[in-house]
C-alpha cells in the first residue's frame, strides 16, 4: 500500500473549520460482507456486520439504509419520475411505435417478476437485540434498540437477499454489451448523516452519498466468472483467473470460487463480473496498477489495448493538477450503461472509437478525486462533482490526446450558453432529482459546473486556480466538501473576496452581459462607454488592439472583490478605477486617439460567460451603420 495512504487518512474526531462555521466532523462505518451469487437466475443472498461510529454531536434514535434495487420495480418512484418526466433518459425507455409514429414506454414498466431487482432485509439487530424497521421504496427506517450517543460506536448485524435487475440504468444484468453483471448500488447501504442531518433519499436516478469507511467484502460466484472490484484482492492464490502467481495452485471448491475484497478508506464498494473477461495490468509511473477488465471481443480489444498507456497519462495528469491518488490500484471495467464512477473503479460501455473511450475514461477517473476523494454530497452539490470533473477532465484530454485546443471548454460553455437562453434554467442550488427536466439537470451540473471552474480562472488568475485546486485536495480529501468550503480555499489562495461569485452563479439564475456602448474619440484620447445589461457582476478585462500592432490591456477591478488579479506575465496591462456594481455604465479612458485604435473587445479570452457577446468587441474600421448590421 503506497506510503501516503494512511498519513491521508481522517482524523474523524479532529477539528478544522468548515462548512456551517462550526467543528467539522464526519461518521464512520466498517462493513463486513459475505454475499452467494447465484448467476442461473441471479439472486444472492448476504450477511453484513457494520459498525457504525457516531462522531456527530447528536444523539441519534434511528437510522435508514438505501434499498437502490427496489427502484427497479413498475411500481417505484424512479419508475414515476421515468414516465413523468419530459425528456426520459433513453437508457431507460424504449419504442413500442414506429419511427414515424413513437411510443415512447418505460423499460421498468414491462419488467417481469424475474427481471426486476429487489433488496429484501430478512433480519436486523443493533448490538444482538432486535430492530423494529420498515421499508419505504428505495429506503430502509430503522427505528433503534439503543440511542447512539455522540462519540459511541454501535454494531449493527443484517441478514439480506437480491434479485439483480435487468441493466436499465448503471446496474444490472446482461447489458447491452453482454456483460454478465454490474454490481454497483447493490447492497444495504448505511445512509450519510451530518450537519444537515439524514441524507436518506430515495433513488430516482442521480448521484449518490456516502459514509467514509472500510469494507471487507467475500463474494462468491460461479468459478467461471472473473472479478473486477473495489478494494484488493486478498486471495489471489486460491483465485487464479490471472491473479495468482505462478506457480500456485487454484483451490476450488465445488462449482463456485469466494473472491475476498478489502477497501480502506472508501465511501462505496462496486463489483462487475463476466466470465468472458479479459483482464491486462499496468503499473503506473507512479506506482499505482491499473487493470483493465473487457469482453473477449475482437472488435474492441485494440482500443482496449491502446487504452492502457493513456489511462496512466490521466492518471499522471490528475496526480499533478489535483493531488496523488491514494490507493494502490485503479480499474477500468467494462460493464453498466455509459459511464459512471465508483470507489477505485469505473464501470464503463466499450463499443466505442479510440477518442470515445479515452474521453469516457478521463472523466469517470476524474471522478476519483471529484467525488471519491472530495466527496460531495451529488444530490445537493451535483455541480460540484459534474462540473469540476468536467473541468478537469477536459484539461487532461486536451493534453493526452493532443488536441492542444486554446480552450478546451467551448463544448461547456455552449451547454451553459443553451441553458441560460431557455428560459427554464433552475438555480445550481436545487436538489438533483428536482430539475424540471433531465437536459436542464444536465446542463447544469456539467456545463455550468465547468464554466464555474474555468469562468474562476479568469476571475483570479489560471495560476491562483491551479493552487486553489491543489490546496482543496490538501485540505478536504477524504471529507465532504460543500461550495462554501472550496470558495474559502480560492479567497485564501488569491486573496480576493469571493461570496459574489458563488452566490450568483449557484444560488440564482442571474446572467452575465456586458457591453461596449459607445466609443468616442478627441485628439489624444478614447472614451469608451461601458453597460453592464444583466444582473451579474464581473471584473473586466478591455484588450486594445492599436493600428501599428501593438495591443494592451485595461484590467477594471470590481469593487466587491476588494482586490485587483495579477497580470499575465510579459502582459502589456494598466489597472484603471474599480467598477460598482451598483452603476450600470462605466467611462474607461484610453489615452490614445480614436484614429489609431484597430479594436476594442471585452474579454478577448471569452472565459467570461457573457450571454450576448455580440456588443463585447468594436472595431475602428466599421461606421456605426455596418457595426449595427453585422451585430
Amino acid at each position: 500500500m503506497k506510503k501516503i495512504f494512511f498519513s491521508l487518512l481522517l482524523i474523524t474526531t479532529g477539528f478544522i473549520q468548515a462548512q456551517n462555521n462550526t467543528s467539522y466532523w464526519q461518521q464512520h462505518v466498517d462493513y463486513a460482507m459475505e454475499v452467494d451469487m447465484n448467476v442461473e437466475n441471479f439472486k444472492y443472498t448476504g450477511t453484513q456486520e457494520l459498525v457504525y461510529t457516531n462522531n456527530s454531536p447528536d444523539t441519534l434514535n434511528r437510522v435508514f439504509y438505501h434499498l437502490f434495487f427496489n427502484a427497479f420495480q413498475p411500481d417505484s418512484e424512479m419508475n414515476a419520475r421515468l414516465e413523468s418526466v419530459p425528456d426520459p433518459d433513453g437508457r431507460m425507455t424504449m419504442n413500442k411505435g414506429t419511427k414515424e409514429n413513437p411510443e415512447i414506454v418505460s423499460r421498468i414498466t414491462g419488467l417481469s417478476p424475474a427481471q426486476q431487482g429487489y433488496l429484501k432485509v430478512n433480519s436486523l439487530t443493533q448490538n444482538g437485540e432486535n430492530l423494529t424497521y420498515e421499508v419505504a421504496g428505495t429506503v430502509l427506517e430503522v427505528e433503534l434498540a439503543q440511542p447512539i450517543l455522540p462519540g459511541e460506536k454501535t454494531t449493527f448485524n443484517m441478514t439480506f437477499e437480491g434479485q439483480v435487475p435487468e441493466q436499465i440504468r448503471r446496474s444490472g444484468r446482461n447489458n447491452t454489451e453482454g456483460v454478465a453483471l454490474s454490481m454497483s448500488q447493490w447492497y444495504p447501504k448505511l445512509a450519510e448523516y451530518d450537519f444537515q442531518g439524514w441524507h436518506a433519499d430515495p433513488y430516482i436516478a442521480r448521484e449518490f452519498h456516502g459514509v467514509w469507511g472500510d469494507f471487507d467484502v467475500k463474494l462468491t460466484i460461479d468459478k467461471d466468472y472473473t472479478v473486477a472490484s473495489t478494494g484488493y484482492l486478498q486471495n489471489p492464490q486460491e483465485i487464479g483467473h490471472g491473479y495468482q502467481k505462478e506457480g500456485t495452485r487454484v483451490k476450488i471448491k465445488g462449482d463456485k470460487l469466494t473472491w475476498h475484497f478489502v477497501a480502506p478508506q472508501v465511501h462505496d464498494f462496486t463489483w462487475a463480473a463476466d466470465p468472458e473477461y479479459i483482464h491486462d495490468k499496468l503499473t503506473a509511473e507512479d506506482g499505482t496498477v491499473l487493470h483493465f477488465f473487457y469482453k473477449d471481443n475482437k472488435d474492441i480489444k485494440e482500443n482496449w489495448k491502446n487504452l492502457q498507456p493513456k489511462t496512466a497519462e490521466l492518471l499522471a495528469y490528475f496526480n499533478e493538477h489535483i493531488g496523488p491518488y491514494p490507493w494502490d490500484q485503479y480499474s477500468v471495467v467494462q460493464g453498466g450503461d455509459g459511464g459512471m464512477e465508483y470507489a477505485m473503479l469505473t464501470l464503463i460501455t466499450g463499443e466505442r472509437s479510440f477518442g470515445s473511450l479515452v474521453g469516457v475514461t478521463a472523466h469517470e477517473m476524474a471522478h476519483a478525486w471529484f467525488q471519491h476523494l472530495l466527496a460531495t454530497n451529488e444530490s445537493i452539490h451535483e455541480w460540484m462533482d459534474e462540473g469540476f470533473t468536467s473541468y478537469i477532465s477536459s484539461e487532461a484530454e486536451n493534453i493526452v490526446l493532443g488536441t492542444n485546443a486554446e480552450n478546451p471548454h467551448k463544448g461547456s460553455y455552449r451547454g451553459y450558453n443553451y441553458l441560460a437562453g431557455s428560459g427554464k434554467e433552475q438555480p445550481q442550488t436545487t436538489h438533483a432529482d428536482r430539475y424540471a427536466m433531465n437536459a436542464l439537470y444536465g446542463a447544469s451540473a456539467y456545463s455550468k459546473g465547468a464554466v464555474f471552474l474555468a469562468q474562476l480562472g479568469y476571475i483570479i488568475g489560471e495560476e491562483n486556480l491551479a493552487k486553489t485546486l491543489k490546496r482543496y485536495y490538501d485540505e478536504w480529501k477524504f471529507k465532504h466538501p460543500t461550495p462554501n468550503d472550496f470558495i474559502r480555499i480560492a479567497e485564501k489562495v488569491s486573496g480576493a473576496e469571493l461570496d459574489w461569485y458563488l452566490q450568483d452563479w449557484t444560488q440564482t439564475t442571474n446572467t452575465i452581459d456586458y457591453a461596449i456602448d459607445s466609443v468616442e474619440g478627441e485628439e489624444e484620447t478614447t472614451q469608451v462607454g461601458l453597460q453592464r445589461k444583466a444582473l451579474m457582476p464581473m471584473p473586466l478585462d478591455i484588450n486594445v488592439t492599436y493600428k501599428d500592432g501593438t495591443s494592451e490591456t485595461f484590467y477594471i477591478p470590481l469593487q466587491m472583490m476588494r482586490w485587483e488579479k495579477p497580470a499575465k506575465e510579459g502582459s502589456n496591462r494598466t489597472v484603471v478605477k474599480d467598477w460598482a456594481w451598483g452603476f450600470p455604465e462605466y467611462e474607461l479612458e484610453i489615452p490614445v486617439a480614436k484614429s489609431k485604435i484597430e479594436s476594442i473587445e471585452i474579454d478577448a479570452s471569452q472565459l467570461m460567460a457573457d450571454i450576448d457577446r455580440s456588443n463585447n468587441k468594436w472595431r475602428g474600421s466599421e461606421n456605426p451603420e455596418q457595426r449595427s448590421s453585422s451585430n
